[in-house]
């Protein structure tokens, strides 16, 4: 067996950064900027009103309450056509543009307009730059906004929207195919037959893909059959950027997926030091990194999220820090046990949040078939070789979700 950390590493170094593209701020959720975004233009690009209300002198006020003459009025999105002169005051909207002469606004709630919009009363007085938002009070002309290696969220695309930035040059997305081999997984709901199994392991990866910000692709699922499996493979690797399979990759297993992989592919077929999802095959073929996950459903998702997903999040440009899911600390709320085996085991746990820690029970049935446990799971817990944990031990997690 070799350690957790060096099977990352050999995964690690076998992922290469995939190649920059420019994209619609539409489909660059999640992607990460390969470029350095200066703004173009202020924002806001002019001064402008926080609240509705009305656009005063500040001098005028003073000594409110006080009666003012009504101006005009100003709505978002129109050029400011009338001037704030002494004793005057202008009806204003949020956003629209401060009027000359203004030096403050007085929000509607400090207001009593007269019945014929004559006059308004102003009950309280205000300071100059009251609900006022300067003109390049957030952004200004030159500005860095975003270094290379940021994450962008819905936060950042509406500040690209903002400076007109409609494109943005990012890492691309990976296409990643997922394919199923074996005669006896079927899909659908018809019954099965003696020995037969639901092929739940390649939806799960699909959508496992998806929520690490990969295009997951479905490949299918490809009966025992060396000339079909070896077709699929040279089909994922000619339209993806990496290929996930699962199951056929144990020391003892030989199946047509392990033949082919070995005959076209350069591949390392490894035994880890953890439980579950000691199984795990990386390679490249033509180029093209594989990841071979185990066959057992859990094993296989705690082999993604431990394997595949730094290695595809390192492809599509994340910084190191972000490859791996960031350990946290809680308290177990009650035992949970294990056996001595040389190995690290990973917990499927059900955590709560409380007197600033993560408190952590058990989410269910520990089996790498025990497919349920891990849906109900919130985080891994990471149990080092021993007997287990007690009650009010420190234990570090992996949250999920």
């Amino acid at each position: 067996m070799i350690p957790l950390n060096e099977a990352q590493e050999r995964v690690l170094a076998g992922c290469q950064v995939l190649d920059e593209a420019v994209v619609p701020i539409g489909r660059a959720r999640g992607l990460v900027t390969a470029e350095t975004v200066a703004a173009p233009e202020m924002v806001p690009p002019f001064d402008n009103t926080a609240m509705d209300g009305f656009a005063v002198r500040s001098a005028d006020v003073a000594d409110a309450p006080v009666t003012l003459a009504i101006a005009g009025t100003l709505a978002a999105g129109s050029a400011p056509h009338v001037t704030v002169g002494p004793g005057q005051a202008v009806r204003i909207m949020t956003g629209a543009v401060i009027p000359p002469g203004a030096d403050a606004v007085v929000m509607v709630e400090l207001t009593e307009a007269a019945p014929d919009d004559a006059t308004v009363m102003v009950s309280e007085s205000v300071p100059v730059g009251n609900h006022i938002r300067r003109a390049g009070e957030d952004l200004v002309v030159g500005q860095t906004v975003f270094e290379p290696g940021e994450v962008l969220t819905p936060g950042h695309l509406g500040v690209l929207a903002s400076l007109g930035r409609y494109q943005v040059r990012v890492y691309r997305r990976a296409r990643v195919g997922v394919m199923s081999t074996g005669d006896e997984l079927v899909e659908g709901p018809e019954p099965l037959g003696a020995g037969q199994i639901r092929d739940s392991n390649r939806h799960t990866l699909l959508a496992l893909l998806a929520e690490a910000g990969c295009e997951p692709v479905d490949l299918g699922r490809i009966p025992d059959d060396e000339e079909a499996i070896a077709t699929g493979i040279r089909t994922g690797v000619d339209t993806c950027d990496a290929l996930l399979t699962s199951g056929g990759v144990s020391m003892g297993d030989y199946d047509y997926v392990k033949k082919v992989l070995n005959e076209i592919g350069d591949m390392s077929w490894m035994q880890v030091a953890i439980k579950p999802a000691k199984p795990l095959a990386f390679g490249r073929v033509e180029g093209i990194p594989v990841f071979g996950l185990p066959g057992n459903p859990v094993s296989s998702m705690v082999s993604f999220e431990l394997f595949a997903r730094p290695g595809l999040r390192k492809m599509m440009g994340h910084p190191a820090d972000g490859w791996h899911r960031p350990p946290v600390a809680g308290r177990m709320a009650e035992p949970l046990r294990r056996r001595a085996d040389g190995k690290t085991h990973f917990a499927r746990v059900r955590v709560d949040y409380a007197d600033g820690r993560y408190r952590v029970r058990s989410a269910g049935g520990q089996g790498s078939h025990q497919l349920s446990a891990m849906a109900a799971a919130d985080a891994l817990a990471v149990l080092p070789d021993g007997d287990g944990l007690d009650t009010g031990d420190d234990v570090s997690l992996l949250i999920l979700r």
